[in-house]
């Protein structure tokens, strides 16, 4: 009975958070320019979750192939004109790859009422070069991750004095869609995350990718080394984050003195292990930095 009655409320509470943000989003329009993969998990999201309906969306982009597709696929309304959608979106989101921004911001430069929302999940575009760019001073800066494409990221934003509480509201709900949210109040904790939660997956990846390949060495095939890697990692999260213990303390359970954990870690701290990731990760704060204030992209070897 106790069960029934928590996912009663929890369903009701739930219903409750999507009536609120029906009203928070009622008569408004969302703009996305750029309909890439990012771009498509927010609509996916937005629509999965009934916060808005197909007629309050519209997408542009200069692949006339891809508009159609999430046309015929959403049902929403699509143009290959940057400068219609940010004139018909109250919410403008910036879903570009980077290279594009020199070209799309002077395209929608004027183009933003005073009242709008410009939303950015351009890696490494500075507020100031957006407001700057669009001649807009309302604007939200995020970083989501690639685990967002399946509603399982997290997105950290911040935005501009000028962005007021409902458009705050509004941009966690459109950035919710995408898996969870974290606001922080200083732009400056933007390179950090984009170094941490946004390249991040790429070293979980490095990380399973070499796990397999001991697991192949070892004498198993690549297809159960690959399940045994990807089941592994997904539950040792899944208990990390439902235990509530530091996972120092996790680590220290599993590994028997003498044991066989115990001889892995040895030889993973000898060859410094925790010194590389720290050091990788400091590089991506770096690089994330210099991208920042536009300084170009060097090579290895610079």
């Amino acid at each position: 009975m106790l069960i029934c009655e928590n996912l009663w409320y929890k369903n009701l509470a739930n219903k409750f958070a999507v009536e609120i943000l029906n009203i928070m989003f009622e008569d408004k329009k969302i703009a996305f320019i750029g309909a890439g993969i990012m771009g498509e998990a927010m609509i996916r999201g937005l629509l999965g979750q009934a916060i808005v309906t197909p007629e309050q969306i519209i997408a542009s982009d200069h692949w006339i192939e891809r508009l159609e597709e999430l046309a015929e696929k959403y049902n929403i309304k699509v143009t290959a004109d940057n400068r219609e959608a940010a004139e018909v979106g109250q919410v403008v989101v910036l879903s570009i790859k980077p290279q594009s921004l020199p070209y799309v911001l002077p395209e929608i430069r004027g183009h933003l009422r005073r009242q709008d929302l410009l939303l950015s999940i351009i890696a490494g575009a500075p507020i100031k070069k957006l407001a700057d760019g669009s001649a807009h001073a309302s604007v939200v800066r995020a970083m989501p991750n690639t685990p967002a494409q399946i509603a399982q990221g997290i997105t950290v934003w911040t935005a501009t004095p000028e962005v007021s509480d409902i458009h705050k509201q509004q941009a966690g709900a459109i950035l919710g869609s995408l898996g969870e949210e974290i606001f922080v109040d200083e732009e400056v904790y933007m390179d950090m995350a984009t170094a941490l939660s946004g390249s991040g997956p790429g070293y979980m990846f490095m990380m399973m990718e070499a796990l397999i390949d001991a697991g192949v060495h070892l004498g198993f095939s690549r297809r159960i080394a690959r399940e045994l890697v990807f089941k592994t990692m997904k539950g040792s999260v899944d208990y990390a984050e439902q235990s509530g213990k530091h996972v120092a303390e996790l680590r220290n359970q599993v590994t028997s003195p003498g044991g066989t954990t115990a001889a892995a870690l040895y030889h993973m701290e000898k060859g410094g292990l925790r010194t590389v990731i720290s050091r990788g990760i400091w590089a991506a704060y770096q690089r994330s930095v210099e991208l920042g204030q536009g300084e170009d992209v060097k090579g290895p070897n610079s």
